[in-house]
């Protein structure tokens, strides 16, 4: 919800669409529209170069429709609880069909502009398919690796080439389509560096000659391409693993939470970026990465200081400004900011006087079953061993009597759980960025770690260190 309030107030603020020219026609009225299954709110929105060119509202049976007389060809996007990119030309006429209970395996077009789309989503299923067979082929030589490349690329290539057989696939979407293909597979050889950065059984010389060839082709500023996930997602490794060249100590594993991985992969992006609009947002998502996971002030102020020197966004700065303050709250050793909670019986309380022992905040929706089913369980493993600390499940739903029938149904100890009172407010100020979150405080509410999570590799030993002090 947090980011469809974003997403509004940017429509509000900035200036709609226009075209250069006056010489649009009816005929190439360029619309999209389709059908959300299952909607988790009342409209959709439909952005450009991620900046929002409107929002469509849903009719009474779910239908929505977005027209323009000027949309250049290109990358689009749309999003409705989640987020998914589409190609257009003008004239296309584009219908869509989604089910938010499984968005991208559902998400089907029609129309003329549909087969380009269709393409592009069946290419991201495959790529999510693949990462989960990913970290087995990692460990592999990287000759042997690159051999499984190869075969990946050739399954896109006969889907690439089949899709142009059928359907004629148009000039202007071709190049995008085999960025798409060539950026994932980048994508995963400098995933397959960095998972071999600490490997000393691997050398220099065991890399085949040509396994980074495509390095010397990298487009540091494809205006094109610049919100287009595979091309930005193989940025951000790709910087990662310069980064971590630059850094000291460079044998060991790559710490992308770290300060001194994070100053230096600014300087890398600010050096070699040359598109301002690519160079600003991947500044902003690497320093509001480094921002949720930090965990000291000072140096939280530097990375904040290097941002601002080398973004040239004014929107950005106070962004990150604005971040970095509720941040530096949240580091060990300040008290846990007082947001209002709910309990079971519609009782306020403030979250001071809920803390009266150490206690572990974890943060849940009723939206994914599995999930918080998953963190309650491991929410009560953690309490068998950790008898000392309080575990405190907080709900972050707006609807409150769906939440109390979630807990009655689930047989959870209602005096361990809450919900937020204002969920803006205690987003803004806990951080509540991901379903992961959890918090380990002292007797007395003050932080020992405000960014961690039930599932971390570390949080026993950090439990029991805690109460060792």
């Amino acid at each position: 919800m947090v980011l469809i309030r974003k997403l509004l107030l940017a429509f509000l603020v900035l200036p709609f669409f226009s075209c250069d020219s006056d010489k649009d026609k009816q005929d190439e009225l360029t619309w999209i529209g389709g059908q959300i299954v299952n909607p988790k709110s009342d409209f959709v929105v439909i952005l450009k170069d991620n900046e929002v060119i409107d929002t469509a509202r849903l009719d009474s049976n779910n239908f929505f429709k977005f027209s323009s007389g000027c949309m250049p060809p290109g990358l689009y996007s749309f999003t409705h609880n989640e987020y998914q990119i589409f190609y257009i030309e003008p004239g296309d006429s584009l219908m869509l069909r989604v089910n938010t209970t499984d968005f991208d395996e559902s998400l089907t077009y029609t129309g003329r502009g549909s087969a380009e789309n269709n393409l592009l989503i069946d290419l991201f299923l495959i790529n999510e398919q693949e990462n989960t067979l990913m970290p087995s082929l990692y460990r592999l030589p990287p000759a042997e690796f690159e051999k499984k490349l190869d075969s990946l690329k050739e399954i896109r290539m006969a889907l690439y080439n089949e899709y142009d057989e059928l359907h004629n696939l148009r000039k202007g979407f071709k190049p995008i389509a085999i960025a798409n293909i060539n950026y994932d597979l980048y994508s995963k050889k400098e995933l397959y560096t960095s998972a071999n950065s600490f490997n000393p059984n691997l050398k220099p010389e065991d890399y085949p000659k040509n396994f980074y060839a495509y390095r010397d082709k990298i487009e540091f500023g494809n205006k094109n391409l610049r919100t287009f996930y595979p091309y930005y997602r193989f940025l951000n490794r790709y910087f990662d693993n310069l980064a971590h060249n630059r850094t000291s100590g460079n044998d060991t594993y790559i710490n992308r939470h770290g300060f001194e991985h994070n100053y230096h992969k600014i300087k890398v992006i600010d050096s070699l970026v040359k598109c301002d609009t690519l160079k600003n947002n991947l500044l902003r998502t690497s320093t509001r990465r480094y921002l949720i996971n930090a965990k000291n002030a000072e140096e939280e102020k530097r990375i904040v200081e290097t941002f601002k020197a080398s973004n040239t966004n004014p929107a950005h700065h106070a962004e990150i400004s604005r971040l970095a303050e509720s941040t530096m709250l949240l580091t060990p050793g300040n008290k846990i900011p007082n947001v209002v909670l709910v309990n079971y019986e519609n009782v306020t309380s403030d979250l001071h006087t809920v803390v009266k022992k150490p206690t572990v905040l974890y943060f849940w929706s009723a939206q994914s079953v599995k999930h918080f089913k998953n963190l309650h369980i491991r929410a009560a493993e953690l309490k068998d061993k950790y008898p000392e600390y309080d575990f405190i499940g907080i709900n972050t739903d707006s609807h409150f009597k769906k939440w109390q029938d979630v807990l009655r149904k689930a047989g959870y100890t209602k005096l361990k759980e809450y919900q937020l009172e204002n969920l803006r407010d205690a987003e803004m100020k806990l951080l509540i960025n991901s379903m992961n979150k959890a918090i380990i405080l002292d007797k007395k509410g003050f932080i020992l770690d405000g960014h961690t999570n039930l599932f971390s590799p570390n949080i026993e030993e950090n439990l029991l260190g805690y109460l060792n002090r």
